[in-house]
């Protein structure tokens, strides 16, 4: 079955069928995809909630319905001598009768196919939930799937930096246009992420502040700010905790890498080719997760050829010099944030989760803080946590 053949089945589930609505400017098009009752809303942050994670977080109830939209519009690869491609992502409007709503953009955590994302809910809970806290309560929500996900006919463009940012930036627009369209004024702009959307949320943030366009505040969860840091730690020091998927997290770092950034033969050079064809063919979606883990070795260590492992330590390739480069917090930042970390969390330390605060700080940067989930806070329960207060935090904001 094709991608748009299962995105179409997809799209049938929700409670109303899609409707094309048109070009709300030029590039950029929008379909109604369907609503969520607040029943519904209630239900996904309740019933829904509890077989995604066991960590225990209670969410007020929703306040009202939302109006599901995919939007498609233009986009650009910078990396690529910005390459004109199109995009996808989610626009959630809340059904109130105030005109002028705030806004969040929520960058999308990993995913292992290239439908799990916004502007597909049905198949991405942590949309769900994200739908649910802000639009059932009065946010537009605003989502881009990233270029090589969703309706998108490239290659997946895992933690590529500049293209991640364009992309988010240009769903942002695009949203605005959709949503003059819809007789909605956009008002305070909040972001938030989580795993790999929090740092397309930094990388994004990034962007804004360069072009001076206003971020109220921003927040994320078990934020990967250090990509250079992460994978050697993964590689060098890995720990009881390490979660048993580390290992397709290089995979998609690699051969991301070797078509965004022109590296030709990295895969090959970098992964044992026992390895190679189960690691291309998941990086192709053409073999899911659950056969991938089936061919690929347990430890991250073991995924690659011992010459690029030891290359690690010192950047002492292309790969891992561009793993430093893309970096997500070495700015002097002017937008408030908080970055949510869990004692438990089994991808994402909580050294590196927290690197922007006392970096931040030493600038004399925007208000920067370190929000602990707990000691029982893992992956999801430190994303949960970060869904719940984040949202008090911006409602605070919000009445001042």
């Amino acid at each position: 079955m094709s991608i748009l053949a299962v995105v179409a089945l997809v799209v049938m589930s929700l409670p109303a069928m899609a409707a094309d609505l048109g070009p709300a400017c030029a590039g950029v098009r929008y379909e109604r995809i369907g609503s969520y009752t607040v029943e519904r809303l209630n239900r996904i942050m309740g019933k829904e909630l509890s077989e995604f994670s066991a960590f225990k977080t209670a969410y007020p109830a929703a306040k009202n319905a939302v109006d599901l939209y995919r939007v498609t519009y233009d986009t650009v690869i910078p990396e690529q001598n910005n390459r004109p491609v199109r995009a996808s992502g989610l626009l959630a409007v809340p059904r109130v009768a105030k005109r002028t709503l705030p806004v969040l953009s929520y960058q999308h955590g990993t995913v292992f196919s290239r439908t799990a994302v916004p502007s597909n809910p049905e198949e991405s809970m942590e949309t769900r939930l994200m739908i649910a806290r802000f639009a059932g309560d009065g946010y537009v929500v605003i989502g881009a799937d990233y270029i090589g996900k969703g309706l998108s006919a490239e290659p997946d463009s895992y933690m590529v930096k500049e293209a991640t940012a364009q992309a988010c930036l240009d769903m942002l627009f695009a949203s605005r246009a959709v949503c003059r369209a819809l007789n909605i004024e956009q008002g305070d702009l909040f972001l938030s992420g989580w795993s790999q959307g929090a740092w397309s949320t930094m990388v994004f943030r990034h962007r804004l502040e360069s072009l001076g366009i206003s971020v109220k505040a921003a927040a994320t969860a078990s934020t990967p700010n250090d990509l250079y840091m992460l994978l050697t730690r993964w590689i060098n020091n890995p720990t009881a905790l390490d979660a048993s998927y580390l290992v397709a997290l290089p995979v998609l770092f690699i051969n991301s890498y070797e078509r965004y950034y022109g590296m030709s033969g990295l895969s090959r050079t970098a992964i044992k080719p026992q390895y190679w064809q189960a690691a291309n063919d998941f990086y192709e979606n053409r073999i899911g997760w659950d056969e991938a883990a089936k061919l690929l070795p347990a430890t991250v260590a073991d995924l690659l050829q011992p010459e690029f492992a030891a290359a690690s330590s010192m950047a002492a390739s292309p790969f891992f010099r561009q793993l430093q480069d893309n970096q997500a917090y070495r700015w002097r930042s002017a937008t408030p944030s908080r970055y949510y970390f869990g004692k438990a969390d089994e991808v994402m330390p909580p050294a590196i989760a927290t690197l922007p605060v006392e970096y931040t700080r030493a600038l004399g940067g925007a208000a920067a803080e370190a929000v602990y989930a707990g000691d029982e806070a893992d992956h999801r329960g430190t994303f949960l946590y970060g869904a719940y207060d984040q949202k008090v935090w911006f409602d605070s904001l919000l009445r001042r």
